[in-house]
């Protein structure tokens, strides 16, 4: 039997990437804006949650994880240790999940 006809098709949810990709670190943030006052505490929350959420999911792409399926919650936190940021809650890996659903 040829060796092309051994080799296994990946799967779907399987990164195809033939070696890993390297972020940009040190990572300089952008000078930052103080948020405008007199909004609801729960807004903030959620602003910050949000950003957040962004900053992983372009960390999740270019690490050549593409699909929402693919990124787990562990994968999500894994991303988040090494571009240096806390662990993400359960909610915050779920809007991960939904940037990277809603952006196509």
């Amino acid at each position: 039997m040829p060796a092309a006809a051994l080799k296994t098709k990946p799967s779907p949810t399987q990164s195809t990437v033939k070696r890993p990709v390297l972020f940009d670190s040190p990572y300089e943030p952008v000078a930052k804006l103080p948020l405008p006052a007199g909004r609801p505490r729960e807004w903030y929350v959620t602003h910050n949650r949000r950003l957040k959420a962004m900053r992983l999911a372009i960390a999740l792409l270019d690490s050549g994880v593409y699909l929402p399926d693919q990124a787990r919650n562990e994968t999500i936190r894994g991303a988040a240790e090494e571009i240096g940021m806390r662990p993400p809650s359960d909610t915050t890996c779920h809007m991960v999940r939904a940037f990277m659903r809603y952006s196509r």
